[in-house]
């Protein structure tokens, strides 16, 4: 007994050490459940009827990226992100082409709610055939729009808060420059703007094969979007947010940080105001927010005095996946003074949303499980 009440205190304490003695942490999936191997690639949202929606990869056998058997999963919280439902496929290829499961991934997804519509939309990335490949390297996608040489992007909509799914929309065509080598959504979330504009954060392989960031819009309520040029070049998956001003920020995970473990080390960060016409460095980039190379999560919320605040999540480390961290700024992302550290030992991609006006939320994959919730107080950052 004496043994067994030591074990206790001692996973107690550590509890508390990880994620602070009042934090619940709601455990999305753990590895194995659900009959899948592995959860990643979190992105969430909070819908007009107040309903927290996470969807992620369900990579049914093993943690490995694309090619592989994986479709987009679904999680839905009503109540503010205590329970969750049962997860649920809602972008599943199948065996497409006559194929099997394992060789039409789909992945990286990103989640947005059209304010003024209610209507959800969830795309990601689907690779048919080419086994053994990555998107992200040599001919794992290739120049043109055909399934059989280029990654795909998909796109599913649901107009009754998540409970049902239309049919996969594949939007290659219209979005995908042929030259490119890869075009697809940047894991996460994207956003309404004040005047109703949608706009996703994407990113993709030029003809050469060199990876950008970038975003697209929409003023017609997703039916057709325009593609904003690179903000950046030798970067990745991205997060958008609106600024006081009306202009775009992209904040941007950065390949040369692979090498860069000096004081630049840090997040690219662009700013835009023309929708993506032109961008400028802004004064944050590469140097304010540290990373290992992964991908990060930046939401704008608006205070009830007026103020806009920036939050920030990614694992706060230069060297590896760990310290998951929560950023606040309130002048427009110049400098993040707070911040809360969620998981010592790990963290890695994750995703933030507003659960009410007092109360973030987020999702991430942490030391714990292959994915978490939790939710903070603004108080705790002060505000």
């Amino acid at each position: 007994m004496k043994l067994h009440s030591a074990l206790f205190l001692l996973c107690f304490f550590w509890l508390i050490f990880l994620h602070g003695a009042d934090r619940k942490v709601t455990i999305i999936h753990k590895q194995g459940e659900f009959d899948c191997h592995t959860f990643r690639i979190p992105a969430m949202v909070n819908t007009n009827k107040g309903t927290l929606l996470a969807v992620y990869d369900m990579r049914y056998n093993s943690r490995r990226d694309l090619q592989g058997h994986m479709d987009i999963g679904l999680s839905r919280s009503t109540d503010g992100g205590e329970t969750w439902a049962r997860p649920v496929p809602i972008m599943d290829m199948k065996k497409f082409g006559g194929l099997p499961e394992d060789q039409n991934g789909c992945s990286d997804p990103n989640i947005l709610v059209d304010r003024k519509t209610g209507e959800i939309l969830v795309s990601a990335v689907w690779t048919h055939g080419k086994p053994g490949t990555h998107q992200w390297r040599g001919k794992g996608s290739e120049p043109g729009h055909s399934i059989h040489k280029s990654s795909q992007f998909m796109m599913v909509r649901s107009k009754d808060d998540g409970l049902t799914w239309s049919e996969p929309e594949n939007w290659t065509k219209k979005l995908k420059d042929p030259k490119w080598c890869l075009f697809a959504p940047a894991p996460g979330n994207g956003i309404n703007l004040m005047n109703g504009t949608l706009v996703m954060p994407t990113q993709g392989r030029d003809a050469t094969g060199f990876p950008f960031s970038n975003l697209m819009w929409s003023k017609d309520h997703g039916k057709s979007w325009t593609l904003s040029s690179p903000a950046r070049d030798n970067t990745t998956e991205c997060s958008v947010a609106e600024l006081k001003d009306g202009s775009l920020m992209l904040n941007i995970r950065d390949n040369r940080n692979r090498k860069d473990k000096s004081k630049t080390n840090g997040r690219a960060v662009s700013v835009t105001d023309d929708m993506g016409k032109t961008w400028k460095i802004h004064s944050s980039d590469h140097g304010a927010l540290p990373e290992p190379v992964c991908m990060a999560s930046l939401i704008s919320h608006d205070l009830k005095d007026g103020r806009r605040v920036l939050f920030f999540s990614n694992p706060n480390s230069k060297y590896r996946r760990e310290k998951m961290t929560v950023r606040m700024s309130l002048d427009q992302g110049k400098t993040w003074p707070k911040s809360i550290l969620l998981d010592q030992k790990g963290g890695a991609y994750s995703s933030l949303a507003m659960v009410d006006d007092r109360t973030l939320g987020i999702l991430y994959e942490s030391s714990v499980a292959d994915m978490v919730f939790q939710k903070i107080k603004l108080s705790e950052f002060g505000l």
